[in-house]
């Protein structure tokens, strides 16, 4: 699949560190922090091919750093042509003596991945077939 990609003039380009990873690695281009919320702009847009979804995911190292990414997984609809931003929850360290360890400017800072979706027909019904696992919800399946 080719991936129509668009970069600002700051942006640097999206990576794929293996030739086999799922992910393109983003880099931070801009940053603004508004209280405890950092985000950061990577200056990259692209054209997600009709059907597809891109899923913007929080890079493993994220446990070196005091962030969590705030929503989890972003999702980027197909028609979105804007830059592709990331929000990151500023976190206390253990040691409150400490500066909060963050992103800097060209560090890479998530990961976006292109996965196929599947168009759905919404069938609403009074009740549901029955499975395996029923209504059994959080914990059901064991610790």
């Amino acid at each position: 699949m080719k991936l129509p990609i668009k970069l600002t003039p700051e942006a640097k380009k999206p990576e794929q560190a293996n030739a086999h990873d799922a992910g393109l690695d983003l880099f931070a281009s801009k940053r603004t922090k508004i209280g405890n919320i950092l985000t950061y702009d990577t200056g990259v847009s692209v054209a997600i091919p009709e059907g597809h979804v891109g899923l913007l995911f929080p890079r493993s190292s994220i446990c070196k750093y005091d962030l969590e990414l705030c929503n989890s997984v972003g999702v980027i609809d197909s028609g979105y042509r804007g830059t592709i931003q990331a929000k990151f929850r500023e976190l206390v360290p253990n040691d409150f003596t400490k500066k909060p360890k963050i992103y800097n400017l060209g560090d890479k800072i998530c990961q976006l991945v292109i996965v196929p979706i599947s168009s759905v027909e919404l069938d609403f019904v009074d009740s549901l077939p029955k499975s395996e696992r029923g209504e059994n919800g959080f914990g059901s399946s064991g610790n």
